[in-house]
């Protein structure tokens, strides 16, 4: 079971290409910088080299080295870079090479990043983007598979994005480009090689998520690469008679309450999969969440199937922290179904 693919609307069908993720996000950066000279894009070899996963790839050749450019290895001093070009009119975007590489610049994002347009009332807004390649999946070594999105959307003043598709993966990162707030855009390193259709005519707004297989009997929630296997396990249990709906939450905040809430009243059952650790985490949030809204819908506890409370396993071990379509599918036995 493939992820559902987006309506494309048949006028615009000259417009539709497969392509990978990270080919997805190379186009959404170009045609962003087209369509805006106030658009750079700036971090650590993201110019000539076209980055660490070639996502800029061909950018500064395009745009010129004003546009696209490296910066020294000293991530606060980029993020303190981009707030101060962020406050005078220009629309930065800057990647932290890897999820863990960005911690020395998260002082900044706290204290400036994400609340400048409060303390001064509007008058500042923070129109930029965090581009944050994250997650496992990769045979990574430490520093290179944290997922830090927890960090990120308990901070107030933030937008926090994870695709799960090349399609939104395109849309979203346009229009992230285009929010006059700042945004922490979290690219799934795991997916940036998986194919799917990208409609560059298609808009999304950020918000908003999206039911992405139908299913009676209990409802999966996840995000990122985390989608896959929530429908990987869902085909299984299919076959053992069992309906999951899979719900892709997309942005993890402002979190898409209704979409949620809808899917998991509709099955009386609900799962959260996701694969940082579990205590204190977005999986920890959403299970809240659930069961305070729909608490008498529920025929059984919210479960959860994330990654262990340990730093992140080594490359060997890391397909025993990350959650399987194994664990998944004992969750979903856990569920207190009648015999």
């Amino acid at each position: 079971m493939t992820l559902i693919d987006h309506p494309v609307d048949a006028k615009a069908t000259a417009q539709v290409e497969t392509m990978t993720m990270a080919a997805a996000l190379n186009r959404a950066l170009a045609d962003a910088m087209a369509a805006d000279e106030s658009v750079l894009m700036f971090g650590e070899d993201v110019g000539a080299l076209g980055g660490v996963f070639r996502i800029t790839d061909g950018l500064t050749a395009r745009f010129g080295e004003k546009r696209c450019f490296d910066t020294p290895l000293a991530e606060s001093g980029i993020m303190g870079f981009a707030v101060g070009l962020a406050m005078n009119g220009m629309r930065p975007v800057v990647e932290m090479q890897f999820d863990a590489f960005a911690y020395p610049a998260f002082e900044q994002v706290v204290s400036h990043v994400a609340k400048l347009g409060n303390r001064t009332r509007g008058a500042v807004r923070m129109p930029m983007v965090i581009r944050v390649p994250f997650g496992g999946g990769i045979g990574g070594v430490e520093h290179h598979c944290d997922s830090s999105e927890a960090y990120y959307a308990h901070t107030p003043g933030l937008t926090v994005v994870c695709p799960a598709t090349p399609q939104d993966a395109y849309s979203m990162l346009r229009a992230a480009i285009e929010s006059p707030d700042p945004v922490v855009f979290l690219e799934p390193k795991k997916l940036y090689w998986s194919k799917g259709p990208v409609d560059t005519s298609v808009r999304e707004p950020l918000g908003v998520a999206r039911t992405v297989r139908d299913g009676s009997d209990v409802t999966v929630i996840s995000y990122g690469s985390s989608v896959q296997i929530a429908l990987d396990a869902a085909a299984v249990a299919e076959s053992e008679g069992r309906g999951v709906r899979v719900v892709d939450v997309r942005t993890l905040t402002p979190c898409d309450d209704d979409t949620i809430f809808a899917a998991v009243r509709a099955t009386g059952r609900a799962i959260v999969v996701a694969e940082a650790a579990g205590f204190a985490s977005v999986a920890s949030e959403l299970v809240a969440r659930i069961q305070e809204n729909c608490f008498s819908h529920l025929e059984a506890p919210v479960l959860r199937v994330t990654g262990f409370d340990v730093p992140f396993a080594p490359p060997k071990l890391e397909k025993y922290y990350l959650p399987d379509v194994d664990r998944v599918l004992d969750a979903i036995d856990r569920l207190g179904w009648e015999s």
